[in-house]
């Protein structure tokens, strides 16, 4: 049968079906949004997702299609991520408190983008997942204490580690715009 493996392990089925089905994968996910670098991100996140599934020994038969299956939710996984995206942008558009920079804390809304990313970059991994999680994944602070496998008050005392170790490594970078420090 094409696009299926039927050795009767899913894990050496996944990997014999691999070369053939990461073409078709990734061919479903490109002509739905038409963006190589996309359907890239998308491909491999279905690759990991049902390496996810055979370890976890959620799939009985690794084919072609259910591999298109998992596809077709990444993709619209991604296109959700998207839609909340814009959603957030278009909302921070709108709000006059942040346009005339008349809002609560300034020193958020002025973060220089680029600074911000190298600042992250510079914080210890469980800094940068604490922040990551509950600041661009804008999950509640019970999600990000189940993630990273703490208790809720743990995970605030870290959020409060995490955000002025951020605050003393942005303010460190060069170009940090003179207005936000204090």
């Amino acid at each position: 049968m094409a696009g299926a493996r039927t050795s009767g392990d899913p894990r050496a089925d996944l990997l014999a079906l691999y070369d053939e089905a990461v073409a078709h994968v990734y061919g479903y996910v490109l002509a739905r949004c038409r963006d190589r670098a996309t359907a890239e991100d998308v491909t491999a996140d279905v690759f990991l997702g049902a390496v996810d599934d055979v370890r976890r020994s959620v799939v009985g038969h690794v084919t072609t299609a259910w591999l298109i299956g998992i596809a077709r939710h990444k993709l619209i996984d991604h296109w959700r991520r998207m839609e909340r995206e814009q959603r957030r942008l278009e909302a921070v558009a709108a709000d006059p408190t942040i346009a005339s920079g008349d809002g609560f804390d300034d020193w958020d809304v002025q973060l220089d983008v680029l600074t911000a990313r190298d600042a992250l970059d510079h914080l210890g991994a469980h800094h940068r997942a604490a922040l990551t999680l509950r600041y661009l994944d804008d999950l509640p602070v019970a999600a990000v204490a189940d993630v990273l496998g703490r208790t809720v008050h743990a995970t605030e005392a870290l959020l409060v580690r995490a955000r002025r170790a951020f605050r003393v490594v942005y303010e460190s970078q060069p170009g940090t715009p003179e207005e936000v420090q204090p």
